[in-house]
């Protein structure tokens, strides 16, 4: 079920009403439960079953984990829910693009016959409820988690359905506490939710941002992106840029107003989900990059497989091994292309070059120019650039599109022949980027915008919710575009 469609609002107004009208605790933790495997079942069909055989798989070995004192059927346990959730992940998701190269292999040693190609449908979510389920399992087997004290308090973590699609990536340590929160007397052993005012109107606010970033600049932005990169050869280098700022501009509108929603919807039923985005296009470098952008995968990535691969305590040379070893499993992650993989290999080198200057050149960060505005300036913009780089790689999936795309990227040819005429056929998503620009660069120094604009009169607060509503039913297209998101 997609956030951006009439039928979301509906599920959402109706789970609202039933939580507000029963409110006993019990019976709101199981509708919960149910609207979210309906919500799931809604776009996914009969593959709400992996969800389900997930959650049954991650419970009973969590307890079993938790119960044994033996530490090698801990790690035996440990790995099975390791080998179950990720030979899941697997098969669904790259299976078919093993396929591909076990093909192309035999292309090359003239093997007469071609594997046949499965053909599965990647089910919605499964690279996020994955990675929660194995974290949930990976901090039980390290003793900082409690198994979860039943199956429907655990079943819920797994589906709760704001973010079960497309994040942010939440931890049991993070989700469970508020679930067991006993806010109101008489939640039994559950926290009755209760709809605050408060959290209803921040809550709206956050999910408005989320919608505005989507449908007024990501979709209406798309169509200028599709233009270019659909088929770059022979686009000169200004055009490539376009598309590149285009394409980084979508998917930060498209992910983080996801993610917005998610937040302010779990927000209105009274949990907070962590942030999933911090401005990323003011970093200064690109380990900032990564604590801003998707934290909540970057920071998985970084606790339960950087960390495990010895991170930077080992030498520096096993330092920039295992940055880049993670970037490129973290862009394998995103999707069973090879592009995703150039993704991450280029960013793995940002951040393993980035650690050897620090490391060789201790000296540089106490240099006042690098401490000024100016400097500052100057480092936001070498790393949005590179960034802007690896998100062409991103976005074109076509090997030979991807070659001439990054390469007039970085070598300007200051042709102007294909820009004046991409910039005339698309003068409504070329303005949209420049008003994002403009606002982002306004907004900068501003913290805590929703919870500004949540406290305001309630007359200026509903006008300023009406206004994003016009904008984006001005602006609409006719059909709603699916997030970047739910193809990973």
């Amino acid at each position: 079920m997609l956030f951006n469609t009439i039928d979301f609002v509906v599920f959402f107004i109706i789970v609202l009403a039933i939580i507000s009208i029963v409110k006993y605790g019990k019976f709101q933790h199981v509708f919960l439960l149910l609207a979210s495997y309906f919500f799931f079942y809604y776009s996914s069909n009969y593959l709400i079953t992996l969800l389900i055989i997930s959650t049954l798989v991650d419970f009973y070995i969590g307890k079993a984990i938790w119960n044994t004192q033996d530490i090698t059927k801990k790690k035996i346990l440990l790995i099975i829910s390791l080998a179950g959730n990720l030979g899941l992940l697997g098969f669904f998701k790259y299976a078919d693009f093993a396929i591909l190269q076990f093909n192309y292999l035999g292309e090359q040693f003239n093997l007469a016959n071609d594997i046949p190609f499965l053909n599965l449908a990647l089910p919605i979510g499964i690279s996020f409820y994955t990675f929660q389920t194995i974290s949930y399992t990976v901090d039980i087997y390290r003793g900082k988690l409690k198994p979860s004290e039943s199956l429907k308090e655990f079943a819920l973590f797994v589906a709760f359905f704001p973010q079960l699609v497309a994040g942010p990536i939440v931890r049991a340590s993070e989700f469970l506490p508020q679930l067991r929160e006993k806010l109101e007397v008489g939640g039994g052993n559950l926290k009755q939710i209760i709809i605050h005012n408060s959290n209803l109107k921040l809550g709206i606010t956050i999910m408005a941002f989320g919608f505005l970033k989507k449908m007024f600049f990501a979709d209406n932005i798309a169509p200028l992106v599709d233009n270019i990169f659909s088929n770059p050869i022979g686009m000169d280098s200004f055009t490539i840029i376009l598309g590149a700022i285009g394409f980084g501009i979508q998917i930060y509108g498209d992910f983080s107003g996801y993610s917005d929603i998610a937040i302010g919807a779990a927000l209105i039923l009274g949990f907070k989900l962590p942030i999933n985005f911090n401005k990323p296009y003011f970093a200064t470098s690109p380990a900032d990059f990564w604590r801003r952008w998707h934290i909540s995968l970057s920071s998985w990535l970084r606790d339960y497989l950087y960390i495990p691969l010895g991170g930077n305590k080992k030498s520096h040379l096993r330092t920039y091994a295992n940055l880049a070893t993670v970037m490129v499993l973290g862009g394998l992650w995103h999707g069973a292309s090879w592009n995703f993989v150039v993704w991450g290999i280029l960013h793995g080198s940002y951040l393993a070059i980035h650690r050897l200057i620090i490391n060789k050149f201790p000296f540089l960060s106490e240099i006042k120019f690098f401490k000024s505005k100016f400097g500052k300036i100057i480092s936001i913009l070498i790393t949005q650039y590179l960034v802007f780089l690896a998100w062409i790689a991103f976005r074109v999936r076509d090997t030979d599109d991807m070659l001439y795309s990054m390469s007039k990227y970085i070598f300007i040819d200051f042709q102007t022949t294909t820009i004046k005429e991409v910039i005339n056929s698309n003068e409504i998503a070329v303005s949209l980027i420049v008003l994002f620009i403009i606002l982002n660069l306004i907004l900068y120094r501003q913290k805590n915008m929703p919870i500004k604009i949540s406290q305001m009169p309630l007359w200026k607060w509903f006008f300023f919710i009406l206004t994003i509503t016009l904008l984006i039913f001005l602006t609409f297209a006719g059909h709603t575009d699916d997030f970047i998101y739910f193809q990973f």
